[in-house]
């Protein structure tokens, strides 16, 4: 038996021999161009070599830096646009050229510091000297341009740095000076001791000002006493006794009141026009010295006007009391002073205090500051040592490389191949060519052309195979090509009743309505539901086969039966009696088969119509086994509205024809939807079977014609997997 890899293999070749015999024919022929084509013309290869100058005497450090940078040169660096431009125009041809046909090999460190230049050319000896004389001479004033060029950029970058650091310190002086002029004087009194002699003064003086206030406070105390008045009181009455407008009002009032007291002694009322006049005279004055006492000394500071008894019994100071009050007030108003003085000088204390609390904080700003301008000016001063360095190394700039070998040139003859060798060496290329294009194709085709290679994508899957059938050869003129068991004594009804009795094994005892589909068409799809009704109808059970593809003519002209002309005119009326549209099977018994009235138009219409359905229900109470063979997934969705009639569904694969991403999406799919899936089966499987004679009512049919199963079937399997490819 062939090996799964190499028939999946024999399939390609047979598939793709037309690429492959294409591939090997190009590579052959581009050989045998190869081959035919007439010996290289001599070339002439030029040599020379350049050195690394000796370190010469340097008095900078920039200049010492750039001679150590000169030794690293690559083939870039000197192969550069006027390096190459100028050998370009010497040799009359693009400067692509010329790199194209430079070799440079660099020492390594271990070596003598030696640059072998090589220059191939093929027109003439004089000519490839010439131009490696030129690369090399080139190559030497491009190292010294090198170096100029590295100084200069060194010189221009320091040049541009400079402004900027010049700004920056300046800009950190001008910080630190504004500093000191700002905190200056507080810094300098922290250092000479002024700022803690300051509160050690404010201190003292507080404690003057708080005796001062002590013998104050024992002088009013004591006129308090002797006057029994308070400062405030005191004020009034001194001030009241000494305006001479009060005191001719209190005279006025004092007159009229003496008035009353006579006329009303006399007997007179309060209701005689004299006795009146004079009230109203009292109460006028009386009005006048309340206006007068609030404007000298503003309603005892209340705001409002004093009575005018008050006001008459404060005014009545006499001049010995009259100066003690005022004694009294002079004393108040100098304590009110030494206070204000006292809190001042509190203030004063607080604020040398804080500014004292505050004095460490301000050095370190200032030490700060000044950090920073020491190392801006450091870092100006680097940059002009510098630039003064670089300035000094452009002077001393010289080139890296010397001359120390002249261009030598010599004859290089290419070694010629032999046309055979050429040839066979194509041909040995080519088969391996067209060997891994076809190994290619077939590993990028998706096809599963082995029994193994579906087994075990349904594994992965986790999708049980319920049988391997072969693939049907019966030399009988009446079932040739058809792949339908024939006969009860058929070889093959084995693998069908195996299939058979696994539907039925576990859970599936009860099972009933058997719904068999496929990914693409051409799997076997309606042969295998055939054989599985055949099967069971041998085995004696009262089986039905549906055909419910009614996109496509029924097949069971196979089986002698026509089904009603009428019935693809009316699908309904023709399912809706099962004892109309069911046909017995003439040569077998227990077989009962349903043909499709196809192809029709409204599939999915008939299959979900009631009538269909009440179909199925008929034919689970009547028969052992329903076998329904629906069409192809890729097709359509019937088999999902068929679903829920059936018992469960059996997907049908055949290796040559099933490919991998449409069974993958086909079982996904049902999984997903969580329909039945009971397992799949595999059509077309090598299995060694005897075939039978025909019988002798056939006598054209020779048993020499007959073929051994195993070799007719892997051959079988082989072409058609190719054919249908």
């Amino acid at each position: 038996m062939t090996p799964p890899f190499l028939k999946r293999y024999l399939i390609a070749l047979d598939q793709h021999k037309l690429i492959g015999l294409a591939s090997f024919s190009l590579v052959l022929g581009i050989s045998g161009v190869v081959a035919l084509q007439p010996p290289p013309p001599p070339s002439y290869l030029a040599q020379g070599a350049l050195a690394y100058n000796n370190p010469p005497r340097l008095f900078s450090e920039t200049g010492g830096e750039i001679y150590e940078q000169g030794r690293k040169l690559n083939k870039e660096l000197l192969l550069a646009d006027n390096v190459t431009k100028a050998a370009a125009s010497q040799a009359q041809t693009k400067p692509k050229n010329i790199i194209r046909n430079v070799e440079i090999d660099f020492p390594k460190e271990d070596e003598p510091q030696v640059i072998e230049v090589e220059y191939a050319d093929q027109r003439s000896p004089q000519m490839a000297g010439a131009i490696l004389d030129i690369l090399m001479q080139k190559m030497v004033e491009q190292s010294r341009l090198i170096n100029t060029t590295r100084v200069r950029e060194i010189i221009k970058s320091i040049e541009a740095r400079l402004p900027e650091a010049r700004n920056e310190l300046i800009a950190a002086e001008q910080k630190l000076e504004q500093y000191i002029r700002n905190e200056g004087s507080a810094l300098l009194a922290a250092q000479d001791g002024t700022l803690v002699g300051g509160i050690t003064g404010s201190q003292q003086q507080q404690r003057q000002i708080q005796l001062q206030l002590e013998g104050i406070d024992a002088q009013i105390a004591s006129l308090e006493s002797r006057l029994g008045l308070n400062p405030d009181q005191a004020y009034a009455s001194s001030a009241l006794s000494a305006d001479p407008i009060i005191n001719n009002l209190r005279g006025q009032i004092l007159g009229a009141e003496t008035q009353i007291e006579l006329l009303k002694s006399q007997g007179y009322r309060e209701a005689h026009p004299e006795v009146e006049n004079l009230i109203k005279s009292q109460a006028t004055y009386e009005e006048m010295l309340r206006a007068r006492a609030f404007e000298v000394i503003g309603g005892n500071g209340l705001g409002e006007p004093l009575a005018a008894s008050q006001i008459r019994q404060e005014s009545n100071l006499d001049p010995a009391r009259q100066q003690l009050a005022n004694q009294l007030v002079q004393l108040q108003t100098q304590r009110d002073a030494l206070e204000r003085q006292l809190e001042t000088t509190k203030k004063t204390e607080q604020e040398l205090r804080q500014e004292y609390q505050q004095m460490p904080n301000k050095q370190l700003e200032q030490a700060r500051l000044q950090n920073q301008v020491q190392l801006k000016q450091q870092f100006y001063n680097r940059l002009e040592a510098a630039l003064a360095d670089a300035k000094a190394a452009e002077t001393e700039t010289v080139g890296s490389l010397s001359l120390v070998q002249p261009p030598q040139v010599e004859e290089v003859k290419e070694p010629v191949t032999s046309p055979l060798v050429s040839l066979g060496g194509g041909a040995a290329i080519g088969l391996l060519v067209a060997g891994g294009l076809i190994f290619l194709l077939a590993t990028l085709d998706n096809t599963f052309y082995t029994p193994q290679d579906i087994k075990l994508a349904l594994a992965q899957r986790d999708v049980l195979v319920l049988g391997e059938l072969p693939l049907i050869k019966v030399l009988d003129p009446l079932w040739e090509d058809t792949g339908i068991l024939g006969k009860p004594d058929s070889p093959y009804l084995d693998y069908y009743e195996r299939f058979r009795s696994n539907l039925l094994l576990g859970e599936n005892k009860s099972l009933k309505v058997v719904l068999l589909t496929s990914t693409i068409e051409e799997e076997g799809k309606t042969v295998s539901a055939y054989n599985l009704a055949i099967a069971s109808a041998h085995a004696g059970k009262r089986t039905l086969l549906i055909e419910a593809d009614v996109r496509s003519a029924s097949q069971a002209n196979f089986l002698k039966l026509t089904p009603d002309p009428d019935a693809s005119v009316e699908p309904l009326r023709y399912y809706s009696s099962l004892s109309n549209c069911m046909e017995l099977a003439p040569d077998i018994e227990n077989l009962y088969i349903i043909p499709s009235p196809g192809p029709q138009r409204k599939a999915a219409a008939i299959l979900e119509s009631s009538e269909f359905k009440r179909l199925f229900e008929d034919a689970k109470g009547r028969f052992d086994l329903v076998v329904v063979d629906s069409p192809a997934l890729s097709l359509c969705n019937d088999a999902l509205l068929l679903e829920p009639l059936a018992d469960g569904i059996v997907m049908v694969t055949r290796p040559g024809y099933t490919q991998e991403s449409i069974l993958s999406k086909g079982v996904e799919e049902l999984l997903e939807a969580e329909l039945p899936l009971l397992g799949a089966i595999i059509n077309g499987v090598d299995h060694p079977v005897d075939l039978p004679l025909v019988e002798d009512s056939s006598p054209e049919y020779e048993e020499e014609d007959y073929l051994e199963t195993e070799e007719y079937e892997e051959e079988e399997n082989v072409t058609t997997g190719a054919k249908r490819l």
